[in-house]
């Protein structure tokens, strides 16, 4: 009772100081009237996709006696017509920043095109998937089942969740494929912005710390490893000051490049040729020629021995650190 009566008398004020805060886009919504969409809420969309993409592997629930692919269509129907209401929230939230009239009647009209465009979609998205799953099988000797890929490799994961998030950005909806796209990479350390462009093929082998840019173009068949960022070399101001936006920021990776752990490639204007491969710890800020292997130099570490000798790889050395 003592912390009730504390309660009563203390959150008055505290949702009156709260009520201030002018310049929160939440509170703003309200004001407006504008029931905007929550996170938890584009998450459990995303998940219902998945299922229905894989529901051998994804379904959160059993379908009516054991029917899984019996189930996806009451499914798909039910988190389109979620997953169209969340988009239609977007878009008149997005209306509000531009000062739009958020009775035109354009938001849910967008909202249905975009969902639209995803659910006729989901045949290709799901074969390009495939793909994507045989190259991680293909290339990881541990993988012992493609089933065991789709289940549990974070690499496979991320990609899946991008090639429906960029099927919505591609439709121009606001905030949800990002949203998606920050899920995912909580999830598997993998940051791929829903923006960038991948190839079909795509493989990201272990993949924490990997992170592709929005402006990123990823060719055919290509396979990064964990630690590879594909960024942006820097990022131009106009006369105010303010970042430049929509320009191309990151670089081009063509078909059948594999890039090794750590490497770092950033720019608009870098494309990395053809059946290039990139090795580990390499910067880059320039473009290489289709088939170029880069690498950086062998490392010489010095090695003090059991005796108390010291030696290089190359060979050995006196006490005063100076080859003999």
């Amino acid at each position: 009772m003592e912390m009730k009566k504390l309660l009563d008398g203390m959150l008055p004020d505290v949702f009156a100081a709260l009520d201030k805060c002018e310049n929160c886009p939440a509170h703003h919504n309200v004001r407006r009237r504008i029931s905007m969409v929550g996170q938890q809420a584009v998450v459990d969309v995303l998940e219902d996709l998945i299922a229905v993409l894989f529901p051998g592997c994804h379904l959160r629930q059993d379908g009516p006696a054991g029917e899984v692919n019996g189930y996806s269509p009451i499914m798909l129907e039910k988190t389109a017509l979620n997953l169209r209401e969340q988009c239609r929230q977007t878009f008149e939230y997005q209306c509000t920043l531009h000062e739009c009239d958020d009775d035109c009647g354009k938001c849910d009209a967008h909202a249905v095109e975009a969902v639209g465009a995803l659910v006729k979609s989901l045949p290709d998205i799901l074969g390009v998937l495939q793909q994507d799953i045989l190259a991680a099988y293909e290339g990881d000797p541990a993988a012992k089942s493609t089933m065991e890929v789709v289940m549990s490799y974070p690499g496979v994961y991320a990609v899946i969740v991008h090639r429906i998030a960029h099927c919505l950005y591609q439709q121009k909806v606001p905030l949800i494929p990002r949203v998606m796209a920050e899920y995912a990479h909580s999830k598997t350390g993998i940051d791929i912005h829903p923006g960038a462009t991948l190839g079909e093929g795509f493989f990201i082998d272990h993949g924490t710390g990997v992170v592709i840019g929005e402006t990123c173009v990823i060719g055919r068949r290509v396979k990064l490893y964990q630690g590879v960022t594909l960024g942006a070399l820097s990022f131009e101001k106009d006369a105010g000051g303010h970042l430049v936006k929509g320009i191309k920021r990151h670089p081009n990776v063509e078909d059948h490049v594999v890039v090794y752990a750590g490497a770092t490639i950033l720019g608009g204007n870098t494309t990395i040729g053809a059946g290039s491969v990139i090795g580990g710890n390499v910067w880059l800020t320039h473009s290489v020629p289709p088939g170029s292997k880069v690498y950086n130099q062998q490392p010489n570490p010095l090695i003090r021995e059991a005796d108390g000798a010291w030696r290089t790889v190359d060979g050995p050395w006196d006490d005063l650190g100076a080859g003999i």
